[in-house]
């Protein structure tokens, strides 16, 4: 029985992760509202909304603080241009190729110099996980200091 339930969950997964994979390679990130899609945006379409380029601290647990060049678009700028209204929405649940999840409040979402959908770092664009790299997006919180918010490899963004 134990073998029957792990063959049928890995067979699962594997739909999953090429899923998640070939998501990966197009960069294209899929935009939700109450889970259900209503945008599928790609890198072409993110930076049309008007590319912004500035400086923050990545900090991790491993590393000492590093001062860094991103380039990228706040969120709501995006939004906007997609003609999406917030009312009624209370968070933005972005979601990772890897899983990783993070939840922020609308406040965050309105305040256009607060999130940005980043996908340069030092002039160079994000490589994807297999490369190394934390990309082809990532949602960076200037006004986190301590980075402890910030989701790579952002695949996600579901309005609820």
């Amino acid at each position: 029985m134990l073998v029957i339930v792990v063959g049928v969950t890995a067979i699962l997964n594997s739909s999953s992760i090429r899923q998640r994979k070939e998501q990966q390679d197009s960069a294209c990130i899929i935009i939700k509202r109450g889970g259900e899609e209503i945008a599928n945006i790609d890198m072409e379409y993110i930076s049309s909304a008007g590319e912004e380029s500035f400086q923050a601290d990545l900090d991790t647990s491993e590393t000492d603080p590093e001062e860094h060049q991103y380039s990228g678009v706040p969120l709501i700028k995006v939004l906007d241009s997609l003609g999406i209204s917030l009312d009624g929405v209370e968070a933005a649940i972005v979601k990772a190729l890897d899983g990783y999840t993070v939840a922020f409040d609308i406040s965050e979402v309105k305040d256009e110099g607060s999130m940005y959908i980043v996908y340069k770092i030092d002039g160079q664009y994000l490589k994807d996980k297999s490369e190394g790299g934390s990309g082809p997006y990532q949602i960076i919180v200037r006004k986190d200091p301590y980075s402890q918010r910030w989701c790579k490899f952002v695949m996600e963004i579901d309005l609820k």
